[in-house]
């Protein structure tokens, strides 16, 4: 099995987690719950799926394995993952969201959920090591799977709950929004909680295949479409998702995305945070903005949570957090419209999309001109889909070997002027821009990160570092 925790949960190609591998981590979760004391026997655990191909049987096994661990399966269905978290924070209850995010049809996962919130880091290696000693058990894995509750109405009623109250009602009135349905299980929640608001919703691209959508390195086909229906529509702007509905996309009237770091910085201005705990990829600007502290961690949720719940544990309050693909989370109550927004410590897609579609309201003006008045560094990024874990390995040490092959490496870019190791490697450049090479958590993908005053330099940085991750997967093959 090539199966490995990432990012956010466990992920792999779908061949090798459907079966007995789905019993397994979801038997080795129970047993991790149960030992450490978060569940006894009996106790319920929701279970949630996203549209992909494989979902459907993927999540009926773990249901089958969750059973006969001794736990109450409550099936939510086809859920966003905040939605499913949220529940879960209602009811005191553990979670799985089986998904694959924003990768491949091919490919999909695992989120795992304590009754209190997501995982840690230390969880995800206490249930690796149950996985390992189940592994070691003479009885094989039943994969076959049992019978579940339907809780898919009060999981989503709970999200639409909390979502109606945010703003003040008719808030997004005036504004002509499209909802990019594709394959997201946001797509119809999104329709009915922003026509809840007053805005004019044209529902576009609803798709029966899914359709991955990375809203950290959005495709230029899909910002194809969204221009063309941006145009087509005269929309104000264009709100979509990933495939679970953790991470945002919200494109201006011009159909092009706005950056997911922007929508986590107008989200935390929004809720009147104080703190915003934030990966070293997303934006280096964000350091400049007034009345807002901002904290770095390494890439992923669990680090980002756990940055959070360190500064509640310091004493600071009004504390949220945000990655570089959008998605949001918050650690403490904030009061919204008269109302308490409680404490999500987990992605959410739908507060930053009705963040900054508010400010757009309330300015009266166009969502490029909002982006521009932040005045952040132009910041780009991309991936190479399809690049071997172990290139990127080699890729990694080979950098990280000594300053003479950094800059070698680096020689087409610029001169690195000061490097930054908290998650790959981030290096400023003499000229001030910044490129950051990073392989995948969860994924056969090279990720870069090119940041600079203007977009065309940026675009140079970009292109030319993925130049350089491309020539050295060939020579690597080759040697």
């Amino acid at each position: 099995m090539s199966l490995k925790f990432g990012t956010s949960g466990l992920r792999g190609l779908s061949i090798d987690l459907n079966g007995p591998p789905a019993a397994l981590y979801a038997t080795a979760f129970a047993r991790h719950l149960i030992s450490s004391g978060q569940a006894k026997q009996g106790d319920p655990i929701l279970l949630g799926r996203d549209f992909r191909a494989s979902s459907p049987e993927i999540s009926a096994i773990c249901a089958g394995a969750l059973t006969r661990a001794g736990l109450a399966v409550f099936d939510c269905g086809t859920v966003p993952t905040p939605a499913l978290a949220l529940y879960g924070l209602e009811l005191g209850a553990a979670a799985l969201m089986v998904t694959g995010s924003h990768i491949p049809a091919d490919r999909n996962g695992i989120k795992f959920y304590r009754p209190d919130g997501e995982i840690s880091k230390i969880d995800e290696e206490a249930i690796g090591r149950q996985a390992e000693a189940i592994m070691a058990e003479p009885a094989a894995i039943d994969a076959t799977p049992g019978e579940a509750a339907d809780h898919a109405r009060h999981s989503e009623a709970l999200f639409l709950t909390r979502n109606a109250s945010i703003l003040p009602a008719g808030a997004l009135s005036g504004l002509k929004v499209g909802v990019y349905q594709h394959s997201t299980v946001a797509r119809d929640l999104f329709v009915e909680v922003l026509s809840g608001y007053g805005a004019e919703v044209v529902a576009l691209g609803r798709s029966a295949d899914f359709i991955p959508v990375d809203t950290e390195a959005v495709s230029p086909a899909t910002i194809d479409l969204l221009q063309a229906w941006a145009r087509e529509h005269r929309l104000d702007a264009i709100v979509s998702a990933d495939g679970d509905g953790d991470r945002p996309l919200v494109s201006d009237e011009t159909g092009l995305p706005l950056r997911g770091d922007l929508l986590g910085l107008i989200a935390a201005q929004f809720t009147g945070a104080t703190v915003a705990v934030t990966p070293v990829t997303s934006n280096s600007g964000l350091e400049r903005q007034p009345d807002l502290t901002i904290l770095r961690t390494r890439v992923g949720s669990p680090f980002v949570i756990e940055g959070m719940l360190e500064a509640v544990r310091s004493g600071k309050t009004g504390v949220a957090g945000f990655e570089a693909n959008g998605g949001t989370l918050t650690a403490t109550d904030f009061t919204l419209n008269g109302a308490t927004l409680k404490a999500l410590p987990t992605r959410d897609s739908f507060l930053p999309a009705l963040a900054v579609l508010s400010l757009a309201a309330q300015r009266q003006k166009p969502l490029s001109a909002i982006a521009q008045d932040f005045a952040l560094p132009v910041a780009l990024s991309d991936r190479i889909e399809n690049f071997p874990l172990e290139t990127s390995a080699a890729l990694m040490r080979h950098l990280r070997s000594g300053m003479d092959n950094l800059a070698a490496f680096l020689a087409p870019i610029g001169k690195p002027e000061t490097v930054s190791d908290i998650d790959g490697l981030r290096v400023m450049l003499t000229d001030r821009s910044i490129v950051h090479f990073r392989p995948s958590g969860n994924a056969p993908e090279m990720r870069c990160y090119a940041e600079a005053e203007t977009a065309d330099q940026a675009k140079r940085v970009l292109d030319q570092g993925l130049a350089a991750i491309r020539a050295f997967g060939e020579a690597y093959a080759k040697a």
